[in-house]
């Protein structure tokens, strides 16, 4: 299973210099491939593609878990307990007061 993984993204890797080449793309990190489905029997798959003018353009319409996914953003890590105990405080409150509620679980409790 790790093998295939590594020949995956080491394909996603020569298909993003392949694009960069026949599109003249600038930068290879400008170029986002995902989604890909191999058909039935191997030997084809089918995917999506994007390519923007520069990496800030990128940053800037991708969604976070692509830049994640392509090295040009960094995942902030926060414990399964944290999100919970914040998911509950704000079903208790409604309407604005609900970002109040998440941000004293991130700065401590206020008095």
């Amino acid at each position: 299973m790790a093998e295939k993984a590594v020949t995956i993204r080491a394909r996603k890797a020569e298909l993003k210099e392949k694009l960069a080449r026949m599109y003249d793309a600038k930068d290879p990190n400008s170029i986002f491939v995902f989604h890909f489905r191999t058909h039935f029997g191997g030997g084809k798959s089918t995917g999506f593609g994007l390519i923007y003018d520069s990496v800030h353009s990128a940053k800037k319409y991708e969604p976070k878990y692509r830049l994640i996914r392509n090295g040009l953003d960094t995942k902030v890590e926060k414990s399964r307990k944290q999100l919970k105990e914040r998911k509950n405080r704000a079903k208790k409150i409604r309407g604005v007061k609900k970002t109040k509620a998440s941000e004293t679980a991130k700065g401590g409790k206020k008095k």
